[in-house]
């Protein structure tokens, strides 16, 4: 078994042997016109013969922590460093490294450098996680650094980040780099994408006086050059104070630059761009952006590492100059979805749609092509998301487009729109759930890719559904009339969106009961003290059964018939709804216990009622309020009767606005029913591992799968592999096809300092403990908590009941959270950029709901 191997004897297909680092610097040294100092990697196999020695049980204690757990993280790493730096190396491994390091030269100074076989991979660099050293002298000091790189396979850092990112401990093995080392006048790093707007057009260069470390670990400022082409499209040169330089004797030291040269560029104009061409060479070589470190010296350039960058977001296919326009932020879903969900969402919309990073984009090139279209498509996204459509302005005024006024009707005289009848709602609920039970009665007897082929009908089916014209009406209808109302009283009253008082407890919206069955629910379960006992027990590891365990504890029959019941009518939905790939509540009902209890803790029996009853009350009173201002002012008879009309408008027709989606869930739900039968009779047959390697097919896939009975497991593997990947992802707004992510701001001055800007979508302002949540199941409410989430689709709806106020990093005026927000008087601001981030669990806030921000309070 060989424990040595020259760079020459590598290549990138040797990730298990050598790890990331390298593999990719064999590969590098094979590359026409790239130079890498020469050197030798001692493999994985002999990392194997040391470790062998450590006890078993230590990695088990590994695997068993708590990414939270920063103490036990640094004690148990620490154990674990220390047992493999006191391993001795075998003698038949150090006689192999002693003869390389002979070859290359037993006097010169060497890196050594740390290779795990979970490091520089397209999806996880783990850049920093493990130690190197440099201006190792002798054969001695090689030995004891190659053990020490052993070791810091678990640093602090590296567990917690293997721990984090799902990376077991048992599985990655270290291999180490030998190189030889280089005394450049000038090193850094080259990025072959803007590091800041990810465009794939734009080379980065970061540059530095004496050895890379300086600039890699942050020890000095470093000038920057931006090159476009052949060309230089922006430099900024910094003012340098020190730079690591090599010692005679081995290692490195910190040392002031002279200051004189403190201000000079560290590369000129032609450096620069050589710089750049050779890192299009190496991104050519690998097929990705590439993060290069390089040194300069008075010889030329030469590359000590290149690794895929891997926080880029990926680019939609599609040929040409493209802008592409994230779907999730619309829909409130900015979570990474698997190949399935995402292809039947294609199937569904009638946009164009593409994918990329686990996520829809739609594609808005040719809108943005003619002006008239332009203007009405930023008009309507801007509304919706002022950062989305600060955008498109942004991108649209740098390439020197105009922008007409919207073609868009004065809401001060919002016409009368034809056909307007309340019955209409009924009308089509009712053709709805004929349709729906239509589809679940003739689904049945389907299998195979017959079954596939019943669904891709039906999808037409659902398209006519939700997509139904008298239905658009009624919804356009309410969102103008809601438009109308707020233009015309801040004219004549000085109100600010009044709308938002006057939409409490509209009938109708089959999200907004869906809160309040659920506080039935706790009605029930509350009654019994065993059944409240028996359910906190549980919580957070109820057993898949504990709804039939339910009847064992007295009281229990009536709560799993009222829990029963709730799940019949909106078992259908989950977080992510709209990717059918998600489990269902009626499938994992113990998701909702948190907010059961919760409920069965902050409220008294008949809080639902109360509730609703509330909201009717304080929209009449609002009403009667305005109208009775209105007749006092000029012509106030007639501007009360107006408004009187959109007051009932709105009244009458915001409710259904929430039913069409109800509605394509509903039937996801029977679609995803049947698609998990035939996914457990291809496992029966042979043709699966697993039920859900089908969630990793695209639908068409899975049709051809169905029909032959052949699956690809290493395309699913991939897949799987893909979707970890995709979900540490932030999705961008707007993205193009360099890809850039274009990015909005909200412009504004009159904010209190350390505000945080956002939409306001939700009148009032309330104080309280923000409660920053990433999973409804983990929530923990108390009455006045505010809730703070990335974003809020309706299955989050039970949540809004206990809390006092809503921020949310994704939304607009007329998604989700906001809708829902409004019809329960919650103040609400969305939009609000990096909110989970800046706003701490538990730290106190004020949500400014009519003003759209908000703001940090000080501890008390």
């Amino acid at each position: 078994m060989a424990y040595v191997l020259s760079f020459a004897e590598i290549d990138r297909t040797q990730l298990a042997v050598v790890g990331g680092k390298g593999a990719n610097l064999g590969e590098l040294s094979r590359v026409d016109g790239v130079r890498v100092p020469d050197g030798f990697c001692v493999t994985t196999a002999a990392y194997a013969r040391v470790v062998a020695g450590v006890p078993e049980g230590l990695f088990d204690e590994l695997s068993r922590l708590d990414p939270g757990d920063r103490e036990a993280t640094r004690v148990l790493s620490a154990r674990a460093r220390a047992a493999i730096e006191e391993q001795a190396i075998p003698d038949d491994v150090t006689a192999e490294i002693v003869a390389a390091h002979a070859r290359l030269g037993a006097d010169g100074a060497y890196a050594v450098r740390s290779s795990a076989t979970a490091e520089d991979l397209p999806t996880a660099s783990f850049a920093g996680q493990q130690d190197s050293y440099l201006n190792i002298v002798g054969a001695a000091e090689l030995l004891a650094h190659v053990r020490r790189c052993w070791g810091s396979l678990f640093t602090e850092r590296a567990v917690a980040y293997r721990q984090r990112n799902g990376f077991g401990h048992r599985g990655i093995r270290m291999a180490v780099v030998v190189q030889a080392m280089v005394f450049p006048r000038a090193a850094g790093v080259l990025v072959t994408a803007d590091p800041v707007s990810s465009d794939r057009t734009v080379t980065s260069i970061d540059a530095a006086f004496g050895l890379g470390e300086a600039l890699v670990s942050g020890l000095v400022n470093a000038d920057n050059v931006r090159v476009r082409g052949d060309a230089i499209i922006a430099r900024a040169t910094a003012t340098k104070k020190l730079a690591v330089e090599p010692e005679p004797a081995g290692g490195t030291a910190v040392r002031e630059i002279a200051p004189a040269r403190r201000d000079e560029p560290v590369l000129t104009d032609a450096e620069a761009l050589a710089l750049a061409r050779l890192g299009r060479r190496i991104e050519a070589h690998f097929g990705s952006p590439q993060d290069i470190e390089w040194c300069l010296g008075d010889d030329g350039v030469l590359v000590v590492q290149s690794r895929p960058v891997t926080t880029l977001f990926p680019i939609p296919d599609g040929e040409g100059d493209r802008v592409y326009v994230s779907v999730g932020h619309q829909q409130m879903m900015t979570d990474a979805m698997k190949p399935l969900g995402i292809s039947l969402w294609q199937l569904t919309s009638t946009a164009p749609m593409r994918d990329a990073g686990g996520r829809l984009f739609v594609d808005v090139t040719a809108a943005l092509a003619a002006p008239a279209s332009r203007a009405a498509l930023v008009d309507a996204l801007g509304t919706s998301d002022p950062l989305l459509g600060d955008a498109l302005r942004t991108l649209i005024d740098r390439r020197g487009l105009e922008i007409d006024a919207p073609d868009r009707p004065n809401p001060a005289t919002v016409p009368d729109p034809p056909d307007l009848d309340p019955a209409t709602i009924g009308e089509l609920i009712a053709e709805s759930e004929a349709s729906l039970a239509v589809l679940e009665r003739d689904i049945r007897p389907h299998t195979g890719a017959a079954l596939l082929d019943f669904i891709r009908a039906d999808i037409e089916e659902l398209r006519r559904v939700l997509f139904d014209p008298r239905g658009l009406a009624l919804i356009t209808a309410a969102m103008a009339a809601a438009e109308w109302l707020n233009a015309r009283l801040l004219d004549w009253l000085g109100e600010r969106n009044a709308a938002d008082a006057l939409t409490r407890s509209v009938p109708g919206n089959v999200t907004s009961e869906m809160g309040l069955a659920l506080l039935d629910v706790a009605d029930a379960v509350r009654a019994h003290p065993e059944v409240v006992a028996y359910l906190r027990a549980i919580e957070h590891a109820a057993p898949d059964d504990f709804l039939d365990r339910l009847p064992a504890h007295p009281g229990g029959a009536e709560a799993r018939a009222a829990l029963a019941d709730f799940l019949e009518r909106y078992g259908m939905r989950c977080a992510g709804e709209i990717d059918i790939t998600r489990p269902r509540w009626r499938e994992q009902p113990a998701t909702l216990l948190p907010a059961i209890l919760g409920n069965v803790a902050a409220f008294e029996p008949g809080a639902a009622a109360r509730q609703f009853a509330d909201g009717l009350r304080e929209a009449e009173q609002a009403k009667q309020r305005i109208l009775r201002e209105l007749r006092a002012l000029p012509d106030g008879a007639a501007k009360a009767a107006a408004t009187e009309r959109m007051i009932d408008r709105v009244r009458a027709f915001s409710g259904y606005r929430e039913y069409p989606k109800y509605g394509m869930v509903c039937r996801y739900s029977v679609y995803r029913q049947a698609l998990r039968r035939e996914a457990e009779r291809l496992v029966a047959a042979g043709v699966l591992h697993a039920a859900d390697d089908i969630h990793y097919l695209r639908f068409d896939e899975l049709r051809e799968v169905a029909a032959t009975h052949r699956a690809d497991p290493e395309l699913i593997a991939a897949r799987r592999a893909a979707f970890r990947a995709h979900e540490a992802l932030t999705p961008p707004r707007v993205l193009t096809s360099d890809g850039e992510v274009v990015t909005g701001a909200y412009r504004r001055t009159d904010l209190p300092a350390d505000a945080l800007p956002g939409t306001p979508v939700s009148t009032g302002a309330v104080e309280g403990r923000a409660r920053v949540l990433t999973d409804l199941a983990q929530a923990d409410l108390e009455p006045g908590d505010i809730l703070v989430t990335a974003y809020t689709d309706p299955s989050w709806t039970p949540l809004f009941v206990a809390i006092a106020g809503l921020v949310t990093e994704a939304g607009g005026l007329m998604t989700h959270g906001a809708v829902i927000a409004r019809e329960y008087g919650l103040p609400a601001v969305v939009g609000v950029e990096h909110a989970t981030t800046f706003i701490r669990d538990g730290q106190r806030i004020r949500v400014h709901g009519t003003d759209g921000y908000v703001e940090l309070l000080p501890d008390r």
